[in-house]
């Protein structure tokens, strides 16, 4: 038997199925769907039998059915238009004539030659359904699937075009765009000229910068600085990024080309944040504890583990965060030490070990600024 020369993948759920949402909108639809059949079999049972719907139905099965053929395909095309002629059918129905079991199989079998591969085993089941009613019902689902495929196929075939084309057409259309409105990237146009502008200067500029004690860290890879050459578009994109993960978010000045991505590019932000809160942390700790205690694996994964699971709303409560966080760490260092029969803490250091971590909520912290700002540039090219 010839089949069209597509499918899909079996190990995908189907991509169009009748199920409603649970929406008010959803239910009322269910309810709509469900009368049109009960009522399409009340007129199949009625004495005589009355065709109206069913013929509706024929009417938009063979329509489907139509759709589906290839350009090349004219005989299938011919026989589908005479066996399915409306007029026809309509003249068998008003003399009780109309045979739908026969039509219904005649209407499986052309779907079965016209199905990809995938849809085989749904028609299988449909042959074997013997309620005319609930045949149709199946029929009209697996052609919705059918039709599915239909544009996937076509999806297909024109996608090396459309992937060869799309970058000539969205430029063309942004230029129109551009054209028109010509502000439309003012923001974007401010966001990129800050990354050029700050690419030929020392630090990259943060909400998190530091303070002048800590400006060593902040210097770029040599000559970076004065190279009198305008920076390139990939650094300027670079260090455009890497701005926006320090983006202030009360800024409306967010630029338009990445709007899509706003949600997306502040989760990142959030990740980098939470990384800094406890890379700064780790190093806190580290300065109290000494180099033994942080040699255990278990320790340092026990202390990373904590500061992360606390530090989930630190950028809403960043006081009550920091203070749960270093009792939490001041109670784990104690208990490392002790557990290693190395000297605890005096209280005097307690005191200052709890007083640092808690100086981390602020922007101007040393030690917060210097892992912030070397965070931004490991991820910064080197090179023009």
């Amino acid at each position: 038997m010839w089949k069209r020369p597509f499918c899909l993948q079996t190990g995908k759920r189907a991509i169009c199925s009748f199920n409603p949402s649970y929406s008010v909108e959803g239910r009322f639809a269910e309810a709509m769907y469900n009368a049109f059949w009960n009522h399409l079999k009340e007129q199949l049972l009625s004495t005589p039998p009355d065709f109206t719907c069913a013929l509706e139905l024929l009417k938009d099965v063979k329509e489907t059915l139509l759709s589906l053929l290839l350009p090349w395909q004219n005989r299938l095309r011919n026989e589908i238009e005479e066996a399915l002629d409306t007029d026809l059918l309509k003249q068998e129905a008003e003399h009780g004539a109309l045979d739908v079991p026969h039509l219904s199989n005649y209407i499986l079998n052309l779907m079965a030659l016209l199905c990809a591969p995938v849809r085989d085993e749904a028609i299988q089941k449909l042959e074997t359904i013997r309620d005319p009613v609930q045949l149709l019902r199946g029929i009209f689902r697996v052609l919705g699937l059918m039709k599915m495929d239909m544009v996937n196929y076509t999806i297909q075939s024109f996608r090396p075009y459309l992937q060869e084309h799309s970058i000539q057409y969205e430029q063309a259309k942004f230029q129109e765009l551009l054209d028109k409105q010509p502000n439309l990237l003012d923001y974007t146009t401010k966001w990129l000229t800050k990354a050029a502008t700050d690419i030929t200067t020392l630090c990259p500029s943060s909400p998190d910068s530091p303070s002048s004690s800590c400006s060593m860290a902040c210097s770029l890879p040599s000559g970076a600085g004065n190279n009198s050459e305008p920076p390139s578009p990939t650094m300027v994109l670079y260090q455009g990024y890497l701005n926006l993960l320090l983006w202030d978010l009360e800024n409306v000045e967010f630029p338009e080309t990445l709007l899509m991505d706003r949600i997306r590019l502040q989760e990142l932000a959030f990740q980098l944040h939470q990384l800094t809160v406890l890379a700064s942390v780790l190093l806190v700790a580290r300065s109290f504890s000494g180099e033994v205690l942080f040699r255990s694996p278990e320790f340092v994964d026990r202390l990373k583990c904590i500061t992360k699971a606390l530090t989930e709303e630190f950028i809403s409560r960043p006081e009550e965060t920091m203070l749960s966080v270093s009792e939490q760490v001041s109670q784990e260092v104690h208990q490392g030490l002790k557990d290693m029969g190395l000297t605890t803490l005096s209280t005097e250091n307690t005191a200052s070990l709890l007083g640092q971590l808690q100086n981390i909520t602020k922007k101007e912290n040393c030690i917060r600024s210097i892992v912030g700002v070397s965070a931004t540039l490991s991820w910064r090219p080197h090179s023009h």
